[in-house]
C-alpha cells in the first residue's frame, strides 16, 4: 500500500484511472474507536457520485464510499500464471465456443450472439469481444430484442480475472440491473501428464454420442439442437475440430457408469461433460474417463487441455486440481433484467 515519505498512507488515484488495476485500503468500521481497515484489489470499473466500484478477479464488485479511503494506487497487471500452457482469455474463449457451437449465431460488430434452442447457456449468450458498433444501451437493447424473437432469455458471458478482461463490462451491466446467474472457472493444463494415468482400461471412445451415453449426460432435452452441438455441428463449427465421446460401461440395460467429451482443435483439448453415476463416484472413473480422451487428443496433435467448472463445483475443482489443470480466468452468465426491472435500473445502479 502507498505510504508517503511523511509515514502517512496516500490516495494516488483518481477518477481518470477508471480501467486500470488498483489496490485500495478503506475503513472497513468508519468512526469505530481503533481504525480497522480492509484492502481491495481489482479493477476500478467507475467513480461517480463519490462512489468507487472495483471489480475483483472472481466478478464480484466491491463499492466504496470516497470518503472512506485511506490509501490507493494503480499496480500491474496480474502476474502471469505459472502452470499450464500460455495462452489469452481471448484465444480460450474461441476455443471452448469452437468446441461447443450454437446452431445459430449473428454478429453485432465484435460481438457474437448466440443460439441453440435454450440448450445450454454457453450456447445461448453473446460473446462479447470488441466493439458491439453501436452505443452500450443500443448493443444490450439489440441483443435483447435478438433473443426474445427466439423465446430465449437474453444472457452475456463476461470474462474477469485475466490480463486484459471484461471487468468494466461486468460493472456496466450490473449497473444495468443485469443480473449474473452462474459463475464458471475455465482451467489449463497439460494433457501428457492426464494421459499418463494409468486408469484408462474399461472406457470405451467413439464418435458419436449414442443413446445410452446421451442417458447418462441427462441434458439433452433439446433433441435435434443437442446433437448438433454436443457433435459440434452448430453455425460456427470449424473444419478441424474432432469430437470423441468416452464411456464406462455399465450394468447389463444401465447408462454407463462414466462419460466424457473432447473437442480436439489444434493444439487445445476441450474437455466437457465429464460425468460419473452417483452410486459410481470416488473410483476413479472420471480420472479413468479424463485420461483415455487426453490420450486420443495427444495422437491427433494437441497437446494443451482446457475445461469450465463451475465455481462452486468442489468434486469437480478438487479432480481438476489433481490432475494438474489450473484456473486462468473466469467468466460469468449475465441476466437480463425483466421489462420492470429495466425501466427502474439506472446507469448509476
Amino acid at each position: 500500500m502507498e505510504i508517503a515519505a511523511t509515514g502517512r498512507y496516500e490516495v494516488r488515484i483518481t477518477a481518470s484511472d477508471v480501467g486500470k488495476r488498483v489496490s485500495v485500503r478503506r475503513l472497513s468500521v468508519p468512526g469505530a474507536t481503533g481504525e480497522k481497515f480492509t484492502d481491495t484489489v481489482g479493477v476500478l470499473t467507475s467513480w461517480d457520485d463519490g462512489v468507487l466500484v472495483i471489480t475483483r478477479r472472481n466478478g464480484e464488485s466491491v463499492r466504496i464510499a470516497e470518503k472512506d479511503l485511506v490509501a490507493g494506487k494503480v499496480v500491474p497487471a496480474a502476474p502471469a500464471r505459472r502452470r499450464g500452457p500460455a495462452a489469452t482469455w481471448e484465444e480460450l474463449a474461441h476455443v471452448t465456443a469452437r468446441a461447443w457451437p450454437p446452431v445459430e449465431c449473428e454478429r453485432l460488430g465484435g460481438w457474437e450472439l448466440r443460439a441453440a434452442g435454450g440448450f445450454t447457456r454457453r450456447a445461448n449468450s453473446v460473446l462479447p469481444h470488441g466493439d458491439p458498433g453501436l452505443p452500450l444501451d443500443a448493443a444490450l437493447a439489440a441483443v435483447r430484442r435478438w433473443y426474445g424473437e427466439r423465446g430465449l432469455p437474453a444472457y452475456i458471458q463476461v470474462a474477469t480475472g485475466a490480463e486484459g478482461t471484461q471487468e468494466t463490462l461486468a460493472a456496466q451491466l450490473e449497473q444495468r440491473g443485469w443480473t449474473r446467474e452462474v459463475s464458471v472457472e475455465l482451467w489449463t493444463g497439460a494433457l501428457a501428464p492426464v494421459a499418463d494415468r494409468s486408469e484408462g482400461s474399461g472406457v470405451v471412445l467413439s464418435r458419436t454420442a449414442d443413446a445410452a451415453w446421451r442417458a447418462r449426460y441427462g441434458r439433452t432435452g433439446a433433441g435435434e439442437v443437442a446433437e448438433k452441438v454436443l457433435h459440434a455441428r452448430g453455425a460456427e463449427s470449424a473444419p478441424g475440430v474432432s469430437v470423441w465421446f468416452a464411456a464406462v460401461p455399465g450394468a447389463a440395460g444401465e447408462p454407463p457408469a462414466a462419460i466424457g467429451r473432447v473437442a480436439v482443435d489444434g493444439r487445445w483439448a476441450t474437455f466437457a461433460a465429464v460425468e460419473v453415476a452417483p452410486e459410481q463416484r470416488r473410483r476413479g472413473l472420471a480420472t479413468a474417463v479424463m485420461a483415455a480422451l487426453a490420450r486420443r487428443a495427444l495422437e491427433e496433435g494437441a497437446f494443451a487441455g482446457c475445461l469450465q467448472a463451475e465455481s462452486d463445483n468442489t468434486g469437480a475443482r478438487a479432480l481438476y486440481a489433481g490432475l494438474g489443470f489450473a484456473v486462468h480466468h473466469s467468466y460469468h452468465h449475465f441476466r437480463a433484467p425483466e421489462p420492470a426491472e429495466q425501466d427502474t435500473a439506472g446507469s448509476g445502479r
